[in-house]
């Protein structure tokens, strides 16, 4: 018998959260530990023994364990991957600086462009080429190949990855040096780009081919450790991991495609998102996601988050697009900024106060944590204006220091000519704007406007800002769902088992034979289906959609079109026409449709994912309003006696005016003036703008 518990684990920049959830009762226990960057799994060990204490759960009671971890994007980041050399085709290994041949800034004359994870030397060309239509024009020299990977075993090498030139449209040849370095060099990692990312554009191609092959080894020591620390502490149930594009996976699948787990914790922010706004009957929600480092924003539509299939890690300018590593993986679109509870505000050249994107991260973290962090953070300019209880945070567990955090913001307020608390709140008001301002763009570029959407707010830090940022972007509706302060951990659980597919398919849409279509969705599907089954997934509830990367002859970029069941010209062309009209309102007069790639998508629930969600009440019959604190609005420009309430007191049909505070163990959801507050019936807080 499968043991009925879940057990979530997502490890962020600053905290670590864990959920263990009954999927028979949606009865769900929440704790959330400060990470140690030292080593990440020693603060999920030390947080799960704590969660399976407050819970009185046995650790053999869990049948699964999900987890998300910022580890392998850290490793890009900080240049800390495994020593990784690159094998391909001659005349190609400059491909990783050539890049596009684009300035990000065109003006910046002190330009700095991302840094090559391979170093020139490491980087060896083979002696072969194929035509674009996969036809080998000059087969691969072995006896050449294997010399220069000797080359690079005795350098040190132990991952490599294979990149040759349209190894998208025949992969004979990665497939054979593949095989040949597996048998003269057993020990070294191998990566090849047919295999992580079967599509047009080298350089993309080979990026992401690169940063699989430089995580990778990491990846399999890293959940290798996991594993048996796991089984150490006595839990018996399967490892899976959460994917960029919003799905879970098995754990060897994750071993040998890392790169696909690079946006694992953000996607699980947009997922929750998604799942609370189903559940609170809400079709559009900006799923607004904000921890202790970074703040994310995904757009759900129809109760799913926006899938892309490429985005950029690394960023040399953070928020600069071009500016990062090109990763073709298929994964949830985010806009995401440098703001979070740790983010550091300083004052700029200019004299103008600038927030992030640099953290505090958990050590030392915030002032108000006494850890030794000596500039003001998001959160000492939160706790100084009242949006938080100094001896309520983290349900209590854990003390923070009022006066230290208003003594930091009082220096840096004063280098400005502001007083203390005008500061604390220009902290907290430029971390709004910048996202609202990247909201902004974002949703404009899908032609959507943000009035059409509900805000709705997870992470530690999202419940506290959601309010002001969803005034600033005109959304008159704002959601806190039960757990917020986990609420990333709690879509895990959530989540569905999900693969993506792609294979090249550069055909004209007319006069191609669409029965070579069918036979690549087939052995697509097939794989997909293959992956799924071994993840245990419910194979009788799978949905498996079919997709193409299409775009009129001549153009640079394509848009993917979701495909009809019938397979005919006259569909899909119509198809096509109907998502080109969306995205750009018309479709050139005589130009001729073309494929790019096909894809395939199927995504199946997991056993033991659950349907609902309950999180205990405290113990004892008290009234739900706790007292009033004095709390900061720039509506009204000055402090108001406000009424603090316990979420987990009110009952459903609560109808409240704000302004008011709600605090829960994880997190406090900040309601200003004009709100009309409601309990919904699945336990989410609804706030709505009515003034």
């Amino acid at each position: 018998m499968v043991a009925p518990l879940s057990l979530g684990i997502d490890i962020g920049g600053t905290f670590t959260d864990l959920v263990i959830l009954d999927p028979s009762d949606g009865r769900a226990v929440i704790w959330k530990e400060s990470t140690t960057p030292d080593d990440p799994s020693r603060g999920a060990m030390l947080g799960l023994a704590r969660l399976l204490e407050k819970g009185g759960i046995a650790p053999a009671s869990i049948g699964r364990v999900v987890h998300a971890t910022t580890l392998f994007t850290n490793a890009l980041i900080e240049r800390k991957g495994a020593a990784t050399g690159l094998l391909t085709t001659a005349g190609f290994a400059d491909v990783l600086e050539i890049g596009r041949e684009r300035k990000y800034e065109l003006y910046d004359l002190f330009l700095e462009m991302p840094k090559p994870l391979v170093p020139r030397p490491w980087r060896r060309e083979a002696i072969e080429r194929l035509a674009p239509d996969g036809k080998v024009e000059t087969p691969l020299d072995t006896k050449a190949m294997l010399h220069e990977v000797e080359f690079l075993a005795q350098q040190g090498i132990t991952s490599l990855a294979i990149c040759f030139l349209h190894a998208y449209a025949n992969p004979a040849h990665e497939q054979l040096a593949a095989e040949l370095i597996a048998r003269h060099f057993p020990g070294m990692s191998v990566t090849l780009s047919s295999d992580i990312a079967p599509e047009i554009r080298e350089y993309p191609r080979c990026m992401t081919a690169v940063a699989n092959a430089y995580v990778r080894p990491i990846a399999e020591t890293y959940l290798d450790n996991l594993e048996t620390a796991l089984k150490k502490a006595g839990i018996p149930g399967g490892l899976f991991l959460m994917l960029s594009n919003g799905g879970l996976t098995h754990v060897a699948e994750a071993k040998r495609a890392p790169v696909q787990l690079l946006e694992s914790g953000p996607a699980a922010g947009a997922l929750a998102g998604a799942w609370f706004g189903r559940h609170a009957g809400l079709d559009r929600v900006l799923a607004f996601d904000m921890g202790g480092t970074t703040a994310k924003l995904a757009l759900v539509d129809d109760g799913e988050p926006l899938v892309g299939w490429g985005f950029e890690a690394a960023r040399t300018k953070r928020f600069l697009r071009g500016s990062g590593l090109p990763i073709q993986i298929a994964t949830v679109e985010l806009i995401e900024i440098g703001a979070g509870g740790g983010s550091i505000a300083r004052r700029s050249e200019l004299g103008t106060l600038h927030v992030g994107p640099e953290s505090a991260g958990a050590e030392p973290g915030p002032v108000c944590y006494a850890r030794g962090g000596k500039e003001p953070t998001v959160t000492d300019s939160d706790l100084s204006l009242g949006y938080l209880n100094a001896d309520f945070f983290l349900g209590g567990a854990m003390r923070i220091n009022q006066a230290k955090a208003e003594q930091a913001l009082g220096q840096l307020s004063a280098t400005m000519g502001l007083d203390a608390l005008r500061g604390a709140f220009g902290i907290h008001d430029v971390v709004n704007e910048n996202m609202a301002g990247a909201a902004r763009v974002a949703i404009a570029e899908r032609g959507r406007v943000p009035q059409d959407y509900a805000l709705l707010a997870t992470g530690g830090a999202a419940p506290v800002h959601a309010w002001h940022v969803a005034r600033k972007l005109g959304v008159k509706h704002v959601v806190c769902p039960p757990g917020a302060g986990a609420g990333s951990t709690i879509g895990m659980l959530m989540a569905p088992a999900r693969i993506d597919r792609v294979a090249s398919f550069n055909m004209p849409l007319i006069g191609t034979d669409l029965a070579l279509a069918t036979d690549i969705f087939a052995r697509l599907e097939a794989d997909g289906v293959k992956l799924i089954q071994e993840t245990g997934a419910e194979m009788g509830l799978a949905r498996i959609r079919r997709l193409a990367d299409m775009r009129y002859i001549g153009q640079g970029f394509e848009i993917t079109v979701t495909l009809p069941e019938s397979l005919d010209q006259q569909n899909i062309l119509a198809a096509f026409e109907r998502a080109y009209r969306g995205l750009f309102g018309r479709t050139p007069p005589g130009a001729t449709a073309q494929f790019v790639a096909l894809r395939v998508s199927v995504v199946a629930p997991m056993p033991g994912a659950g349907g609902k969600l309950r999180l205990d009440k405290p113990g004892g019959s008290h009234a739900a309003l706790k007292g009033y604190r004095e709390v900061f609005f720039a509506d009204i420009g000055e402090r108001l006696p406000t009424p603090v309430y316990d979420r987990y007191a009110l009952e459903v049909g609560t109808d409240i005016m704000g302004p008011a505070v709600f605090e829960e163990n994880e997190s406090t959801f900040v309601v200003g003036p004009g709100a009309r507050i409601s309990l919904l019936p699945e336990g989410s807080i609804l706030a709505e703008y009515v003034a």
